[in-house]
């Protein structure tokens, strides 16, 4: 840089220039050589350091290294280059690759330890006896390493040396000496291969599967630090029971366990080590093993060998962190030597809490349900009252009135909340369905504009269908209300942009699919997957994602209704919905919805959208039937503005009193469905007997289906959901008499 400075001052015609150039081109020059003093004086200093240190470690009789930070060998004694001939490398820890199991693991837990203590040593077993590994640290970037030899009396006393296997937290095999790859035939990496009976339990006899045959083995236990454990495998011997006889339970299939008066494990048989987890050892208190009692574990002991407990027998939770384990626990009171002790029984009843919680799980849905339905009918008629009287104000007030705007607003958002409702109605399946026969090809063609514009620019929607997609049955606006809210959902899963595909085929079952508890028949069934590429969702969230009101996304981003929605409306159909997720990868749902077996008579009649009738308003007298006091003071006004002659009953008895008059002729009854007392289907019945002419409007908050059957029996009737506007009430009964 500074020659190039120089080139330029020397080309540049500006005097001022040509000095300003000069001055950075000697200020580089001076720069550059005052840091390649410092970084000559600083090698000089190291290089002095390492003769230093290196001079240190020469002549010592143990294998030294001097080493930087970063493990790399700056200088060897004669000691490590003798011993390490053929293994010595440019790391520590590729030098001790072929003495030691796991050599980066143990450099580096030791160079940390030397980093905040100074120093730090430890005791390893090989292959050829035991090493002391040594490291203290010499300044800040450069350790000193020493390998110093263990002797052992095992090692200097006559005959063979015992097998000895290493093993990890996990139970995996770190490694093996030469007494204990003879036995096995070879290097292991799992106690499967060697043990017949896992899990191993120290201090027991143990068959073992040898290369040279079966045989058995005393298994002795000694920490290794670390997490680790080094396994002895000692002669048997000539008695056949040790532990006071446990042994004789080892070979049980029941989980046993034997427990002091305070609370300490004395004993425990094989089954019973596999079921609890490594954290069952000798002397180990019951209270660190199982939680979930509601009291103190060691008072329930006490009570129980008092003989005060009403049961012996209790449900608890292992503090097992792998996963999640109940067992019922049952103690038996027994008497060694005069001493009192506590024999438990364990019985794995994960399954059976599993169950249990399915079963409340089950139960508190169907109460939601129950309940969602009851708040959405009275919510129903509050709304009608409510957007039925804004409508009887609008037709007061024209769009240049004060007023009006506000009157808006007030209709639109009970319109809004109208929305709500059904979705509340979806989640209990109450909500009216108007099934029609659909192409699914056709209905995702109607809704890819406005998906696309849900998913935004950084989001590819694709689309794959079959190319012979059978029609199915449904209610094609709650359909697209499905696919939109599990769109927007994978939209929300992937706030960096990504890819959400939709692929709808046609599946055979040809047994029942078992899925989730759920038994989905044989038969044809076309099926809708909507998958992403997002954040996915984790296992343990996976099974409440249909569950009202429970969100994954954060508060005040969404209502928790979305997919309870989606759920009810799939299942009031007749269909199936199942979800997979794998966190980081992607989450997809798959619809089944059964295929319409004869397309060609699918579509009813009375299903169709009739004309308008062409008649008058007003020519005709109406029976309104309604408990609710503000609904009937709206539809009565709305149909008296309209002309009709309206005559009120707040119940059904009322309505047939006013019947009685022979002379009184009615021309349609507006009544609701569920009222105090005798119910609207119950009370029209009773009046078309005298008056069969007459036809009927149903009203009500909860869903048609809900009185379907009984509504087909009536004849001249149709369904009027709530809440409904004035000109729904008053289109209706027009229908009704033209």
């Amino acid at each position: 840089m500074a020659v190039l400075l120089g080139v330029l001052a020397l080309a540049s015609p500006d005097i001022l220039a040509r000095k300003v150039l000069f001055s950075a081109c000697l200020s580089l020059l001076v720069l550059s050589c005052i840091l390649m003093s410092l970084a000559q004086r600083y090698k000089k200093s190291n290089s002095a350091t390492v003769s230093l240190l290196a001079d240190f470690i020469g002549n010592d009789s143990s294998p030294s290294f001097l080493t930087d930070q970063e493990g790399e060998i700056l200088s060897a004694n004669v000691a490590a280059r003798k011993r390490f001939t053929k293994d010595i490398e440019d790391t520590i820890s590729g030098t001790l690759k072929n003495t030691l199991a796991n050599p980066s693991g143990i450099v580096f837990r030791l160079q940390t330890r030397a980093e905040l203590e100074g120093s730090a040593r430890e005791d390893l077993v090989t292959r050829k006896g035991h090493i002391r590994l040594v490291v203290h640290q010499a300044g800040s970037e450069k350790f000193l390493w020493r390998l110093d030899d263990v002797p052992l009396a095992a090692q200097q006393a006559e005959g063979p040396t015992l097998p000895m296997i290493l093993i990890g937290r996990t139970d995996a095999v770190l490694y093996m000496n030469e007494a204990a790859r003879k036995l096995a035939g070879g290097r292991i990496k799992t106690l499967d291969r060697l043990f017949k009976h896992l899990p191993v339990v120290p201090g027991t006899v143990c068959d073992i599967a040898g290369v040279e045959g079966p045989t058995r083995a005393l298994v002795s236990e000694v920490d290794a630090g670390a997490g680790r454990r080094a396994l002895y495998l000692l002669p048997p011997g000539s008695e056949p029971m040790v532990k006071d006889g446990w042994n004789v339970f080892q070979d049980l299939p029941v989980p046993l366990l034997k427990v002091c008066p305070d609370g300490r494990v004395q004993s425990y048989n094989r089954q019973a080590a596999g079921l609890i987890g490594v954290a069952l050892k000798d002397e180990v208190q019951l209270s660190d093993l199982m939680e979930g009692l509601g009291r103190s574990i060691t008072d329930w002991l006490t009570e129980t060998l008092a003989g005060r407990t009403a049961q012996n027998s209790e449900f608890l939770r292992l503090k097992r962190t792998d996963k999640e384990v109940f067992v019922q626990v049952t103690l038996n009171r027994v008497t060694e030597e005069g001493k009192p002790a506590l024999i438990a029984v364990l019985n794995d009843a994960t399954e059976l809490k599993s169950l249990e919680a399915q079963f409340v799980q089950s139960q508190k849905m169907q109460a939601i349900g129950q309940l969602a339905g009851g708040v959405a009918h009275d919510f129903n008629n509050l709304l009608t009252a409510i957007s039925g009287h804004c409508d009887l104000l609008l037709l007061r007030h024209d769009q240049g009135d004060p007023d009006f705007s506000d009157l808006v607003q007030i209709n639109q958002n009970a319109n809004r909340a109208a929305a709500l409702v059904g979705q509340l109605l979806a989640f209990s399946r109450k909500q009216t369905l108007r099934p029609e026969t659909l192409d699914m090809r056709d209905t995702l063609s109607d809704l890819t504009h406005l998906l696309n514009r849900l998913v935004g620019e950084k989001i590819t929607l694709t689309l794959s269908h079959d190319p012979v997609l059978d029609p199915i049955r449904a209610d094609k606006r709650q359909l697209e209300q499905v696919l939109m809210n599990l769109v927007v959902n994978a939209r929300d899963a992937m706030p960096q942009g990504g890819q959400i595909r939709i692929v709808t085929e046609c599946t055979d079952l040809e047994k029942p699919l078992e899925r989730d508890r759920v038994s989905v028949p044989p038969g044809r069934y076309v099926t809708v997957q909507v998958s992403d590429d997002g954040v996915g969702i984790p296992s343990d969230k996976l099974q409440k994602v249909f569950e009202p009101f429970f969100t994954t996304k954060r508060t005040g981003e969404g209502t928790g209704l979305g997919l309870s929605t989606a759920y009810g409306i799939i299942k009031q159909t007749g269909g199936y919905i199942f979800v997979d997720s794998t966190v980081g990868t992607g989450t997809c749902f798959t619809l089944y919805f059964p295929v319409l077996e004869h397309p060609e008579t699918a579509a009813p009649a009375e299903r169709q959208i009739a004309a308008k009738p062409t008649g008058k308003h007003g020519d005709g007298v109406i029976l309104l039937v309604e408990d609710e006091a503000p609904v009937r003071a709206f539809a009565s006004r709305a149909l008296r503005l309209r002309g009709y002659t309206v005559l009120e009953a707040d119940s059904a008895e009322a309505a047939l009193k006013t019947l009685e008059d022979a002379s009184l002729n009615v021309d349609v009854f507006v009544t609701d469905v569920v009222m105090p007392g005798m119910d609207g289907p119950s009370w029209v019945r009773e009046a078309l007997k005298e008056r069969p002419g007459v036809r009927v409007v149903f009203v009500s908050g909860y869903a048609e289906d809900s009185f379907g059957e009984t509504q087909i029996k009536i004849p001249n009737s149709v369904f009027l959901p709530k809440p409904f506007s004035l000109n729904d009430l008053t289109d209706t009964v027009h229908q009704q008499l033209h």
